[in-house]
C-alpha cells in the first residue's frame, strides 16, 4: 500500500490552480496559432493574433490569461492501492484551491448561496470534485478552472432514441448559434452522449480536458467530431463574434452506454481559454 500525504495533495492542487490560469495547454495554443494563419479576412486574423499576444503577456507578467479565473473543477483518479494519510482527501483539495487562488492572486468568484448571493466565499471554494477509483497506487489530479461566460452557454437535452445522429448534430449547432459571441469564441466544445441525465453532463465536462489534438478512439465518434467541427465553423460567428472561419477550435465527444429508451445529450461550451493542468502523485 503506497501512502500519499494530504500535504502533497494540497500543494499540488494549489500549484495546478495557478498553472492552469497562467498558461494554456500546448495543443490548444497551437490550434489558436493555426487558426490565426488560416483566417483570410483582416479583422478575424487581427483578433486571433491579439489572443496570441494575450497568451504571451500572461506568461511574461504571470497574470491570468482571463480575468474570470473560473470555478475550480477537480478530476481525481485515485488508485485503489494508494492510502491517503494525514487527513481527509476532499479537505486537502479545498485547502489547495484556497491556497492557489490566494497565492496566485486569482479572482474569487464563488458565492455561498445560489439565490441569495449575499456572500462571496472569499477563496474560490468550494471546488467541484469528481473522484474516481482506479487500479494502481497513483493519484492523478486534473484542475480545470471553468469560466462562466462559456459555462452559461452550455445545454443539455434528453432526446429519445428515434432522434438519431442528425438531431445530435442539429442540437450542437443550435447551441453554438444561440451562444453567438457570448462564450468568447473561438470555442472548444465538449459533447457528452449517453449515460444518464447527470452522467452525460459529466462526459461533456471530461471531454473538455482531452488534448485538443486528440480524437475519440472510436473512428465513428472521431468522424462525428470532424463533421461537427466543420459544420460549426461554417456558422461564420468567428473570433469574438465578428465573423470568420474559426468559430470552434475543437470538438471532443465522449460517449457512454445508456438506457434503451433514452439518448441524453449535453454540450459543455468552453471559450478559447479552455484551461486545465494535471499532475500524477
Amino acid at each position: 500500500m503506497r501512502e500519499i500525504h494530504v500535504s502533497q495533495i494540497e500543494e499540488t492542487v494549489a500549484r495546478l490552480c495557478v498553472e492552469a490560469n497562467l498558461r494554456l495547454p500546448d495543443a490548444l495554443r497551437a490550434k489558436i496559432e493555426e487558426a490565426a494563419r488560416a483566417e483570410e479576412s483582416a479583422l478575424p486574423r487581427e483578433i486571433m493574433n491579439d489572443l496570441i499576444k494575450n497568451l504571451d503577456a500572461a506568461a511574461e507578467t504571470r497574470l491570468p490569461i482571463c480575468q474570470d479565473t473560473g470555478m475550480a473543477v477537480i478530476f481525481a483518479e485515485l488508485g485503489q492501492n494508494a492510502h491517503i494519510t494525514g487527513g481527509g482527501f476532499e479537505a486537502a483539495v479545498q485547502r489547495g484551491v484556497a491556497r492557489g487562488y490566494a497565492e496566485g492572486h486569482l479572482r474569487s468568484s464563488i458565492v455561498a448561496d445560489p439565490l441569495r448571493r449575499d456572500r462571496n466565499t472569499g477563496d474560490n471554494t468550494p471546488a467541484v470534485i469528481h473522484l474516481r477509483l482506479t487500479e494502481g497506487d497513483r493519484l492523478r489530479l486534473i484542475v480545470a478552472p471553468k469560466g462562466f461566460g462559456s459555462e452559461n452557454m452550455s445545454r443539455l437535452r434528453m432526446l429519445t432514441p428515434a432522434a438519431g445522429v442528425e438531431e445530435v448534430v442539429s442540437f450542437v449547432l443550435e447551441t453554438v448559434r444561440l451562444a453567438g459571441s457570448n462564450p468568447c469564441p473561438p470555442v472548444v466544445l465538449g459533447v457528452g452522449i449517453g449515460g444518464s441525465f447527470e452522467g452525460c453532463a459529466l462526459l461533456a465536462k471530461r471531454a473538455l480536458c482531452r488534448p485538443v489534438d486528440e480524437h475519440n478512439a472510436d473512428p465513428y465518434y472521431a468522424a462525428l467530431e470532424a463533421r461537427l467541427l466543420a459544420a460549426v465553423n461554417e456558422l461564420n460567428i468567428g473570433p469574438q463574434g465578428f465573423g470568420g472561419k474559426t468559430t470552434a477550435l475543437a470538438v471532443a465527444i465522449e460517449a457512454a452506454a445508456t438506457h434503451i429508451a433514452g439518448l441524453p445529450l449535453s454540450v459543455n461550451v468552453g471559450c478559447h481559454v479552455t484551461r486545465h493542468a494535471e499532475a500524477i502523485l
